[in-house]
């Protein structure tokens, strides 16, 4: 079996990329095409705004993701915090991908509450790429370094 060397990570802020949305959307690793009928039903759903990040806001999240990292000790190759996702392709360390995503979340809520952001913030879950071979972290670093 081939060797994690990294991964990308990426999540959305509340409401902002809805399943359905004309964009596409990820489900379950996979990557969706437009369904306007899902769109509106989740739309229609939601219990408050979608949540998009102000450009202070977006350097809150990306200091607190890179202390973060610092305090797991794990490379970050690449960060990109958007007003309404966040990507990230980090160094494989050896814990479970869904607590690190937790991490990053955490932390980036927290500093985003000493701020006076309230309420729900990210959407549940992530979405997740492995990187078996450099090549291919190489070119995830590429993907989101191209975003900033």
């Amino acid at each position: 079996m081939a060797k994690t060397v990294g991964y990308m990570i990426t999540w959305t802020t509340y409401g902002s990329w809805l399943q359905g949305d004309k964009r596409g959307f990820v489900k379950k690793g996979k990557i969706l095409s437009s369904n306007q009928s899902l769109a509106n039903s989740n739309k229609q759903s939601l219990s408050k705004k979608p949540i998009k990040l102000s450009a202070a806001e977006q350097q809150i999240v990306q200091n607190a993701i890179l202390k973060k990292a610092e305090q797991l000790n794990q490379i970050i190759y690449a960060l990109s915090v958007s007003s309404n996702h966040i990507h990230i392709v980090a160094e494989y360390i050896p814990k479970p991908i869904g607590l690190v995503v937790r991490h990053y979340k955490n932390s980036a809520q927290a500093a985003l509450r000493k701020v006076g952001l309230a309420g729900r913030i990210w959407t549940k879950g992530f979405d997740k790429r492995y990187c078996f071979d450099q090549k291919t972290l190489e070119n995830r670093i590429y993907y989101v370094n191209s975003h900033n």
